[in-house]
């Protein structure tokens, strides 16, 4: 059943992305040669209005294949005849709908299961945070510049930026103050504030629930974010990136121990991990890296600074160097995460 689960929210997932491609398509008079879930032979395939829908055998990825996508044919309804912008929005429109689905998934969580505000829940006595004047119920608006909007992101915080000193804008009784706080070295040779974030998870109205849910978005990618920049720093390595194999295990891992709280434990955290996957999709693809859609971009913004179109047998050849490239990493990933099942 955990596979299951992983297929249907890999499918939506892409499907979604891919859809965010096909809609702007159509709206800029594009063509759409094919529009699929998953790679290889077509299993199911019906074509209507001139774009055959596919559903093929191998199930991971999708396509949305658009007349004259790496050519330079300017015929009608080719991708390369429309505008640059209408071109950029196509391309960015992917990225795009994988966070509306982020957004989405949020408001059904935060709708049937509430926010988590950042509150503290207790200071450890004699701690940095203590001696810099907070209490239980304080609640917390920045740290280092950085807004806060829900517990997580002080836990996040605080884990990305070990040992770094602290400058707190917190609230109490309705009044602004601002703390120093320095952290401390434990006998763990661990970074403590003695901070304990987080009442719990609080239902509010509609006006909330759409907030949060756009503050739950934020905070996905944002942990993206920081594990990118971790990864480029060199403070995480290859072996700890997760690929397919790893996210299918991951889901299973979480089927089966939310199915002892029941069928509502295993929806929410379905939906959760569908956040995080499909937040992590939409920010993966913006990097300007060729062959992903940040990487298309990237030409179309040069193109349109330029005011000439690179000739697309060369941003094809950047592009398929650069799936050569990604598909080495999968390789490398997928090994590491077979590696760590057995």
């Amino acid at each position: 059943m955990s596979i299951v689960c992983a297929l249907i929210i890999f499918s939506v997932i892409i499907l979604f992305h891919e859809f965010g491609h096909f809609l702007l398509a159509k709206k800029n008079g594009i063509t759409v040669v094919e529009f699929s879930l998953g790679m290889g032979p077509r299993i199911l395939s019906r074509e209507w209005r001139g774009t055959r829908y596919s559903w093929k055998l191998l199930p991971f990825g999708g396509s949305c294949m658009m007349l004259g996508e790496d050519e330079e044919d300017q015929g009608e309804g080719t991708f390369g005849s429309k505008s640059v912008w209408a071109r950029i929005s196509v391309i960015a429109a992917g990225p795009v709908f994988n966070f509306i689905l982020a957004f989405a998934a949020s408001i059904l969580i935060i709708a049937s299961f509430g926010f988590d505000p950042p509150q503290i829940r207790g200071v450890t006595e004699g701690s940095p945070a203590e001696e810099a004047g907070l209490m239980e119920g304080d609640v917390i608006h920045e740290i280092n510049g950085r807004k806060i909007h829900i517990a997580r992101d002080i836990r996040s915080y605080l884990s990305f930026h070990p040992g770094k000193e602290l400058t707190i804008v917190w609230e109490r009784d309705g009044e602004s103050h601002t703390s120093v706080v320095r952290p401390e070295l434990n006998e763990q040779g661990q970074y403590r504030i003695g901070l304990l974030p987080g009442i719990g998870y609080v239902k509010g109205n509609a006006w909330e629930t759409l907030k949060y849910s756009v503050y739950e978005v934020r905070y996905w990618i944002d942990m993206t974010l920081q594990s990118l920049k971790m990864l480029g720093k060199g403070q995480v390595g290859l072996e700890d990136m997760s690929g397919p194999v790893g996210v299918v295990s991951m889901i299973g891992e979480t089927y089966t121990e939310s199915a002892k709280s029941g069928a509502y434990a295993i929806w929410i955290n379905m939906l959760n991990i569908c956040i995080l996957l499909s937040a992590n999709l939409g920010v993966m693809n913006l990097l300007p890296i060729p062959a992903l859609d940040g990487g298309r971009l990237v030409f179309l913004i040069l193109e349109a600074i330029r005011g000439e179109r690179i000739p697309p047998e060369k941003e094809g050849m950047v592009h398929f160097a650069g799936l050569m490239l990604l598909m080495a990493l999968m390789v490398v990933v997928m090994f590491n995460d077979v590696m760590r099942l057995l």
